[in-house]
């Protein structure tokens, strides 16, 4: 404990999954944590789970399609801790599942404003916010469908793609100025993502991981943690699979 003592994390889409679980484990090592979701409930819910372990959080409100959401997410944690040295980008959802010929225009905006242009935003006010706190670490949730195609998922996958593309970018722009990027890609995880899928889905979801199994929310924030402290302070630029064998093919 204590890898992230006196630093202060962002962690959007924290109100349950994955983004709650990088919440908690940013805690126990010591970060001053703000919480970021849409969902009141839950991401209130996640600064209680922080604060009854001994840890240290608030919850900002904030929707990260939009980039003024993004600004005061900043602007505010600045405002409450005077600095901010990680964050962790992992707001989005799924969106329809249709082939990209019949792909609903509307879904596709949608799953691009959050997957895509929800991280742009988060990085665009996050990099100034890090400079002037003498550097800091990105991690950006990508996925497995950052790097391989997904059939009738054409949104979802090119937003991944996507994230893996700016978050290069990023550790080529800011590595002298003290900023890391790298970006992370979960397999199937159990998460609220997945409570619609029926049982013979979530099998044949089984069957695409070699560990015969789906991950956990908290073996991707295991990764994220790493990323975010000093122990991984020579890793800038780099997408890291959490897949349980998914690519391995």
């Amino acid at each position: 404990m204590g890898t992230l003592k006196n630093k202060v994390a962002i962690v959007t889409g924290a109100a349950s999954g994955i983004g709650r679980a990088v919440a908690q484990a940013y805690a126990h090592e010591g970060a001053k944590v703000v919480v970021s979701d849409i969902s009141v409930g839950g991401g209130e819910e996640t600064v209680k789970l922080i604060k009854s372990a001994g840890g240290e959080a608030f919850f900002i409100a904030a929707d990260a399609s939009k980039a003024a959401d993004n600004d005061r997410l900043v602007t505010q944690t600045f405002e409450q801790y005077g600095a901010l040295h990680v964050a962790c980008n992992n707001a989005g959802i799924g969106g329809a599942s249709a082939p990209t010929g019949e792909y609903p225009i509307e879904e596709w905006d949608k799953v691009i404003a959050v997957n895509l242009s929800g991280v742009f935003y988060g990085c665009r006010y996050q990099i100034p916010a890090m400079l002037q706190s003498g550097g800091g670490t990105i991690v950006n949730i990508a996925s497995i469908l950052g790097q391989v195609g997904f059939a009738n998922s054409p949104a979802y996958v090119a937003a991944k793609h996507g994230v893996v593309g700016l978050t290069k970018n990023i550790a080529l722009e800011y590595a002298a100025g003290g900023i890391r990027a790298n970006a992370v890609g979960p397999a199937f995880i159990n998460t609220p993502l997945l409570k619609d899928m029926d049982s013979d889905t979530i099998d044949w979801l089984v069957s695409k991981h070699p560990v015969g199994r789906l991950g956990e929310a908290s073996e991707v924030a295991e990764l994220v943690l790493w990323l975010s402290t000093n122990k991984a302070s020579f890793v800038n630029g780099a997408y890291y699979a959490a897949d349980g064998g998914y690519l391995a093919p």
